[in-house]
């Protein structure tokens, strides 16, 4: 396909565009595996009190993503629509982002409960007003779909270095700085964490340029912005997709901290991590093991995104490559219940090659979402960029909680009590290796159900793409024609 005119970006405008996702994944991946281990082993909750709090907080928030939407797509500054946000938004996201991770010195836990709700309800406000502007933002660099699918790709390299960071980092940074104050050590952590947090951001901006407009005869209306979009069928296959991931992801996530420390021998991971140079005491096996486990997946995906989803997208389409990968993927999670605690060996294998399949599809999905704004301007002549990737973001956000929520109840159901009690019951064992493995294998069959049902082929989105670059260049060039005319006048 030819290359949209003028729509060539530089290899600096993508890389200032994905810190703007090392900043999203600084509390992402934060939010996604530590935040149930944080609420329940630092602040004291139990396990249905903080699935509530993480299935409460994201869905109350997620209501305000669709009005970000809204608002950012009848937004009008010199800087276009979505970047002034990645400005305005930068201090406050970091700010809230600290104070959801500190305890300002409350010890009843009904209190401690509020306090946690109140504090992770507005970081994920902030994380609305300054990510789906942001993702939005990738949808109007460039229309050309290989451009976009390379912009994707900067970005989610960039992400899995942030979560290389997080998830292999975090826990020695706690420790670090705790010095056996784990409370204390936390703080610090994500102090640091935001301060990158709030930077990233303010480079996003200062790096970037929008370049896709909507129509000019095109009229502002809520209502249809809301009409067009909910009737696209690529944007509802994407929003039950991105639903059912997050529900998944998070709930493996959260549940595979607990996998390690309670479920894993450790002894068995102890001597494991000692043939491979890490010369560790069975006490330090659960932090130095899950740390490392995260830092393989990290790498893996690294470099899965790095060579392999651009050239599988080129080459058969995003609808194929991803329906290939989360089928792979899904696979892959059931078998970790195939695991023995004296097997953990076993688990990084599964690790590897599940990041592996994975990895391809994660650029993918945000590139699909602007396919998918492409397609109600193709069929409607009407573009909502914001709207369309708002909805989005709040099934990012519900699924997150609802995941989240599942795991915590679960752990709950099944009789687990917090880290300092001591050894968990076989019943505590058993569903912790149920919610990481065939509870979130079984919700993952419906994503795929989702994606096979995404109508945007590689072949339609390129002659889409072409007759809307046609499009483009013939109202700008009617543009052109009646500002000379009015001049001449």
């Amino acid at each position: 396909m030819k290359k949209a005119t003028g729509q060539s970006i530089s290899v600096g405008e993508k890389v200032g565009y994905s810190l703007g996702d090392v900043s999203a994944n600084l509390v992402f991946q934060i939010m996604m595996v530590y935040q149930l281990k944080f609420y329940t082993d630092i602040f004291g909750l139990d396990g249905t009190i903080a699935g509530t709090v993480l299935l409460f907080a994201p869905l109350a928030s997620a209501f305000i993503d669709p009005l970000v939407g809204i608002v950012t797509d009848r937004t009008h500054t010199r800087w276009g629509k979505y970047r002034p946000w990645l400005l305005w938004t930068a201090v406050p996201f970091s700010v809230f982002y600290f104070l959801a991770f500190h305890n300002p010195g409350i010890h009843d836990k009904t209190l401690v409960a509020v306090y946690a709700t109140i504090s992770y309800v507005l970081m994920l406000a902030f994380y609305g007003f300054n990510n789906t502007p942001y993702a939005s933002l990738g949808g109007v660099m460039s229309g050309d779909p290989r451009e976009r699918n390379s912009i994707n790709t900067f970005r989610f390299v960039a992400a899995a270095v942030a979560q290389f960071v997080v998830q292999g980092l975090t826990l020695p940074l706690v420790s670090r700085f705790g010095g056996g104050n784990d409370e204390r050590g936390w703080t610090c952590t994500i102090g640091l964490f935001a301060i990158f947090v709030c930077l990233f951001s303010l480079i996003a901006f200062f790096t970037t340029r929008e370049r896709i407009s909507p129509p000019q005869q095109q009229k502002m209306s809520i209502s249809e912005d809301v009409r067009k979009t909910f009737g696209c069928a690529p944007w509802r296959c994407m929003f039950f997709l991105t639903l059912i991931l997050y529900i998944t992801l998070a709930l493996w996530s959260s549940s595979m901290n607990y996998y390690f420390q309670d479920y894993l021998d450790a002894q068995a991971l102890a001597s494991m991590l000692s043939r491979f140079g890490f010369d560790v005491s069975p006490s330090e096996a659960y932090t130095v093991g899950f740390s490392v486990f995260n830092t393989l997946n990290a790498v893996v995906q690294f470099f899965g995104i790095l060579f392999l989803s651009s050239f599988f997208a080129n080459r058969y389409g995003k609808r194929t490559t991803f329906l290939v990968g989360l089928s792979l993927f899904t696979v892959l999670t059931a078998m970790f219940y195939m695991a023995s605690p004296e097997s953990p060996l076993l688990v990084f294998v599964l690790c590897a090659l599940r990041s592996l399949v994975f990895a391809p599809t994660i650029p993918l999905l945000w590139a699909m979402v602007a396919d998918s704004a492409d397609y109600v301007e193709y069929t409607h002549h009407r573009r909502a960029t914001g709207f369309c990737f708002s909805g989005i973001v709040f099934a990012l956000k519900g699924g997150m909680g609802i995941g989240a929520a599942i795991a915590g109840l679960l752990l709950s159901a099944f009789g687990y009590q917090s880290a300092s009690s001591g050894v968990q019951s076989q019943s505590a064992i058993q569903g912790i290796r149920l919610a990481a493995s065939i509870i979130p294998a079984v919700l993952l069959a419906g994503s795929v159900i989702a994606i096979w049902q995404y109508p945007i082929t590689k072949t339609f989105n390129e002659k889409m793409q072409a007759e809307l670059e046609a499009r483009r260049s013939l109202e700008k060039l009617k543009t052109t024609n009646n500002k000379e005319l009015w001049q001449q006048t």
